[in-house]
């Protein structure tokens, strides 16, 4: 392993994941480490009732679901900022127009 890669060690839900990263990546996969616990252990108060193969899926899911959400904003935020250059841009025009 070179100097830029560290191994950590990820639990999620009681099992420990050994795994190799980049140095630079390590707050980024804690941090996702916990976002999967929180969510299991928010699973786990609402459905006592599940088999943790069921809460770890609905985590999966939720996680995914949050994902997409964030993709699509962030899909729409470029789309809009693109439409504001576009439209200054004209009116930029427009005016060196009515100016000649």
């Amino acid at each position: 392993m070179d100097k830029n890669q560290l191994r950590i060690n990820i639990k999620i839900e009681g099992r420990v994941y050994p795994l190799n990263i980049d140095r630079k990546d390590e707050e980024r996969h804690r941090v996702a480490a916990k976002t999967v616990n929180e969510t299991v252990n928010k699973f786990k108060t609402l459905f006592r009732d599940k088999d943790a193969r069921d809460i770890l899926a609905m985590a999966a899911f939720q996680i995914a679901l949050n994902q997409t959400e964030l993709l699509e904003h962030a899909d729409k935020s470029l789309f809009v900022d693109e439409l504001k250059n576009l439209n200054d841009d004209i009116s930029d025009f427009l005016k060196e127009k009515s100016e000649e």
